[in-house]
Order: structure tokens, then C-alpha cells, then sequence
């Protein structure tokens, strides 16, 4: 170095010995900006334009203004760190072929998944033809249960597919099963349960109660708000429905003779994530603290686990590649907003069974963002961000404050029932603006490329009956849909 200093060659080494001393030169050079400066300079470059044409709401009328401070405190409480990943990478199988489903599966996880959902559907129009224990058996050949989590999406299916899981993991007591029973989001989403709801609430969670004693480690119940989402609710409503689908599953389970820590720890809450990653950071921060209070209020386990599932209802089937794009934010959204479990769709779901190619791609965007962003380096990234902190906090006002409605109502079940969920996400959809969506609406492509899907005939399976004794349920169908869907 004195060398080259002696030769006046050492510019840039002078530079980085310097690096202290300039940084403290520069940072004196600048003056201190108020807030009432930079609004000034703003207004300045507004001109005419009115100052507050930067404030927005979202769809629930909660509002963003264009500045804020730094936040004082986090409002979510931190979830569990992982000792090895920072979250869980799990993929949906929904192909109808349980053969074709069994290579999917072990695809995924030597692709470096962790866990794996397989959505049922004896008919094979919507999931996997799955009708007995054999036939799940057959989709898990090659799964050691022990080590890969595996999680079931069966509607009013779900105590009989429950069983047959605790069939095909042997009674082991380390098996890492996920029943996801979810009867209340079916329900909602049909419009109709085949006998009381109620009596499936009993039935599911009596179910749910017999396999926890052998498997110690399952979980039981997904207390899902992603219907609201799919039908275009807003984010407050799907965190309130998640909550209150909680209590009601904590109650059945309590009643079906679990302790209230074990009924809540069997308990994962489902929530959406989409391209607008703020409002999904926020979201999932937001029912950390709805759960946190319920639960301190039980005296049952504070800490939320939580599932998050890309959202449908963000996916083009015009220039479904842009799909991809979404995909990886949404998944952004979710490892930044502290979900435990992602699950990232593919981006031909809005066309059809994905490709293999598709499945990769899916994979690999999660982790990419885990292994060579390091999204989950940091527990908490949002904590103390002003603009996160705010909205966290708006979400989880308003999210509590509905479910203080709908309990006040009679519960979820009654909520539905009334009508009082439709006409919240009613309310959501006509406020709504008309969307930009890129490749359909606006920045079109002038030539599609298609994309390829697979191609399965479906060859439904005899299965055992859902409907129990006594009259149908019925509500006002929370019906999912594709926002791009009435522009292709």
C-alpha cells in the first residue's frame, strides 16, 4: 500500500482506507428533511394535482396514506424460528390419476419440497380419485410419513380421508400427518352441506380427536379464511373468517373431550398470498395477533401456525407465463409475512393440471427466494416499517372487530347462514377498482404462447357417502373467482 501510495498509483485503495472518513464528510454534507419539507417538494411537483390524490383505501376502505414514520414497536407477535429451513416448502397434488398423483409427490419431494397436500375428489373432476385407504395408499407409495408432512384437502370427505391416512401411516406416532379438516370453508364456498353443518363439525371433530391420541404430532383442523379471498373479499374478512372458523373448530374439539392447548395446537391458520405483497405481509401479521389474543384468552398456545396458499383468483389464463411473476411475489409476501408453511400454485392453474416443467418452476421459486435471496434470515423483515406496521395494525382492528360480529351473529356457521359474509364481500367487490392486469388488460401480448398442460381423463372411484342425518344446510355460496376470467 505505501508502495503504491509512494507511486501515486493507489487511488482506489486510498478510496476503501478512506471509506470512514468520506462517509462522514458526505453524511455532514446533508441537511436534515422534515416532513413538512418533503410534502412541500411534493406539493411543488404536483402542481395543480390535489396532495391527497396519494391517498388510497383498499376494498375494505382502510387507508394508506403516501408517508409514514418509523413504527414504535411490531404489533405481530414473532412466529418459531425453524432450526433448518426458514419455512415450509410444500406442494398440491390434484392429479386424478393416484398413479400419476404418486409421481407428482415424489417429484416434488426429491425437487427439495418438504410436505405435500393432496386435494381429493372421488369423482377425479377436482382432485384425486381417491375412494378408500387402498387408493390413498396408492398416491403415498414411497412417502416415509415420518419425514415428509402430509396434508389432505378433502371438503365433507375429510373424516373418512382423515382415517384412511391414520390407516396408511401404520399408527406411527412420529408420522407427520395433517388432516386439514375444513368443513366451514366447503360449506361456504357451496352454499350447502349434505345434513346439518353442525352435525359435520361434530363428526370431523370427534374424528380429529381419536387420531390425535395416536399421532401426537398430527395436526387436525386448517381454519382457513381463503374462501372470502377466492370470492374476492378483502383482507380483514378473511382474517376474521379464519378466526372465527378457529373458535368453532377449538369448541368442537374441546367437545369432542381435547384440552384446549391441544384442541388450538392442532390448529393452522389458512390464508391467502398475492401479488400486492404488502397487503399480504400485512394480513399474515395481522392474524399472528387476532390468534395471539384468542389463544392467551383460552389459555392456549400464543404462537400462530400458519399456512399460506397462492391466491386463484390472481391467475391469468391469457399469458398465463405472466403467472410466474405473481407466483414469486406471492410467495415473497408470504416468507416475509411469516407464514410456516407456503404453498405456491402453478402458473397453468388457470388452464389446466400442471406440466412438469410447471411443477419445477413452482419449486424453484420458493426456493430461490429461501436458499439464494435469504428471505428468511430475518424472522420479522417488517418489523418497525412504518407503511407495514400501520397497515398490520388497520388489518388486525378491523379483522377483530368483524369477528367480534360474527360471534356476536352466533358464530360462523350463523354468520354464513344470515348472509352476513356475502354482503361484506359484495360490499368489497364494488369498491373495488377496474383491475390492471398485465397481458390481459393492459400490455397484451400480440401473440399468446401457449403453455403446456396435462391431459387426464378423470375415472371417478366409489367413495363413502358425506351426508349425515337431518336437513341440509344452506348460505349464500361464497363463489371463487378469477379476476382476469371476464376479460379472456
Amino acid at each position: 500500500m505505501r508502495e503504491l501510495d509512494a507511486k501515486g498509483d493507489a487511488g482506489p485503495f486510498r478510496a476503501m482506507a478512506d471509506a470512514p472518513a468520506l462517509a462522514s464528510a458526505l453524511s455532514g454534507a446533508f441537511s436534515a428533511v422534515s416532513e413538512a419539507d418533503w410534502r412541500t417538494l411534493v406539493t411543488k411537483t404536483l402542481g395543480d394535482v390535489p396532495f391527497s390524490s396519494l391517498e388510497k383505501t383498499t376494498a375494505e376502505g382502510l387507508a394508506v396514506d403516501p408517508l409514514y414514520g418509523a413504527a414504535p414497536a411490531p404489533l405481530a407477535p414473532a412466529r418459531r424460528v425453524p432450526a433448518e429451513r426458514a419455512w415450509e416448502v410444500a406442494t398440491l397434488t390434484a392429479n386424478p390419476d393416484p398413479a400419476r398423483a404418486n409421481s407428482e409427490i415424489l417429484a416434488d419431494l426429491r425437487g427439495n419440497s418438504a410436505g405435500v397436500i393432496i386435494r381429493i375428489d372421488a369423482s377425479g373432476r377436482n382432485g384425486v380419485a381417491i375412494g378408500s385407504a387402498d387408493h390413498l395408499a396408492r398416491a403415498l407409495d414411497g412417502v416415509i410419513l415420518e419425514l415428509a408432512p402430509v396434508a389432505l384437502d378433502a371438503g365433507f370427505l375429510g373424516p373418512q380421508a382423515a382415517d384412511w391416512l391414520g390407516a396408511v401411516a401404520k399408527a406411527a406416532p412420529a408420522a407427520l400427518i395433517r388432516l386439514h379438516l375444513d368443513p366451514l370453508s366447503t360449506y361456504a364456498e357451496m352454499g350447502i352441506s349434505p345434513g346439518p353443518i353442525d352435525a359435520h363439525l361434530i363428526s370431523a371433530a370427534n374424528v380429529a380427536a381419536r387420531l390425535a391420541e395416536t399421532y401426537p404430532k398430527s395436526q387436525l383442523f386448517l381454519a382457513s379464511g381463503r374462501v372470502v379471498h377466492e370470492a374476492r373479499g378483502g383482507e380483514a374478512a378473511e382474517v376474521a373468517f379464519a378466526a372465527a372458523a378457529a373458535v368453532a373448530y377449538a369448541k368442537a374439539l374441546v367437545g369432542a373431550g381435547l384440552p384446549m392447548d391441544r384442541a388450538f395446537g392442532g390448529i393452522a391458520l389458512g390464508l391467502s398470498a398475492d401479488a400486492d405483497y404488502f397487503l399480504t405481509i400485512a394480513k399474515l401479521r395481522a392474524a399472528r395477533a387476532i390468534w395471539a389474543r384468542i389463544a392467551n384468552a383460552c389459555g392456549a398456545d400464543p404462537v400462530a401456525r400458519l399456512e399460506a396458499r397462492s391466491s386463484r383468483r390472481m391467475l391469468t389464463a391469457k399469458d398465463a407465463w405472466t403467472n410466474m411473476i405473481r407466483l414469486t411475489t406471492a410467495g415473497f409476501g408470504a416468507a416475509v409475512g411469516g407464514a410456516d408453511t407456503v404453498v405456491l400454485g402453478n402458473f397453468t392453474d388457470a388452464l389446466g393440471l400442471p406440466s412438469e416443467f410447471a411443477r419445477r418452476q413452482s419449486r424453484n421459486s420458493q426456493l430461490v427466494l429461501m436458499e439464494e435471496a435469504h428471505i428468511g434470515r430475518v424472522s420479522d423483515p417488517a418489523a418497525g416499517s412504518g407503511y407495514v406496521e400501520a397497515l398490520t395494525d388497520k388489518i388486525a382492528r378491523a379483522a377483530w372487530t368483524e369477528f367480534q360480529a360474527i360471534e356476536a351473529d352466533g358464530g360462523l356457521v350463523a354468520a354464513l347462514a344470515g348472509g352476513r359474509i356475502a354482503r361484506q364481500i359484495k360490499a368489497a367487490v364494488a369498491a373495488r377498482e377496474a383491475p390492471k392486469i398485465i397481458g390481459v388488460t393492459v400490455f397484451a401480448p400480440d401473440k399468446d404462447v401457449p403453455v403446456e398442460v396435462e391431459i387426464v381423463a378423470a375415472k371417478p372411484v366409489p367413495s363413502p357417502s358425506t351426508r349425515l342425518p337431518g336437513p341440509d344446510s344452506t348460505c349464500p355460496p361464497l363463489t371463487p373467482v378469477r379476476i382476469s376470467e371476464a376479460f379472456e
